[in-house]
């Protein structure tokens, strides 16, 4: 079981229920009928404040104090990337996590599959998707049409939109007439479609292969896990090597 860090006083029922222990209802009832200790005495009121210091256990299992948590998904096509929508399957449906405050890392297009970054984790997040960082995302894309014979060379030039200009794809590799993969560093709205639009190729199926060194090797789509602490210490320090322009 996975609970945030508590860096202040709170309460005991909010402390539960922000780390998806349960409802606040059904936190403050787990506390009154005696199933919650703190420091290894029972408690009964959830209105009781706890710190970092204090060790809380439900159920006799101790609750594992982790500041952040970082899910990897497999985003299928058909799911939108969004923390909630009326009437439409969103991506957080597929996460096997009730803590509050997950959000994706950037965001797949409704038809687009492939990998995601979810977490909590808001100074991460932000870096990872800083223009400033460069992370490099690779793309598969299976096209209506044949790619043109000057692809490559169109892709390791700048492309320019109304609304922005695309910096050169960090790689372009034909592998048929009609699939392609492009590893890029930016993420605007519809980028990949777009530059494959430019050269006059609708883009027929998606598939994000990779976010940094992250990859899909695991996974089938819908599926989600943890990622793991070695993954998260490689992803700060992608962004710290970054920042210094290592």
């Amino acid at each position: 079981m996975k609970v945030g860090e508590v860096k202040r006083s709170v309460r005991l029922d909010k402390l539960l229920s922000d780390q998806g222990i349960g409802t606040r209802s059904e936190v403050k009832e787990l506390i009154r009928k005696g199933r919650v200790k703190v420091n290894g005495e029972t408690v009964r009121r959830p209105e009781l404040s706890v710190t970092e210091s204090d060790t809380v256990s439900v159920d006799g299992e101790e609750l594992r104090r982790a500041s952040f948590e970082y899910w990897l998904l497999y985003k299928p096509a058909g799911f939108l990337t969004a923390v909630q929508d009326a009437g439409r399957p969103v991506v957080m449906e597929l996460i096997p996590s009730k803590r509050k405050g997950l959000s994706p890392v950037g965001r797949l297009d409704l038809e687009t599959e492939g990998i995601l970054l979810v977490t909590d984790d808001g100074l991460l997040a932000h870096r990872l998707l800083s223009p400033k960082y460069h992370v490099e995302k690779t793309y598969y894309a299976e096209l209506a049409s044949d790619l043109p014979a000057d692809a490559a060379e169109r892709f390791s030039r700048p492309m320019e939109f109304s609304d922005f200009m695309a910096a050169p794809a960090v790689s372009f590799e034909e592998l048929e007439p009609r699939a392609a993969r492009l590893t890029i560093a930016e993420g605007k709205y519809h980028q990949v479609r777009r530059m494959f639009a430019k050269i006059g190729c609708e883009v027929v199926t998606l598939r994000r292969e990779s976010f940094g060194f992250l990859t899909l090797e695991g996974l089938k789509p819908g599926e989600a896990r943890s990622l793991t602490e070695k993954e998260v210490r490689q992803l700060r320090e992608v962004c710290r090597m970054m920042e210094h322009g290592e």
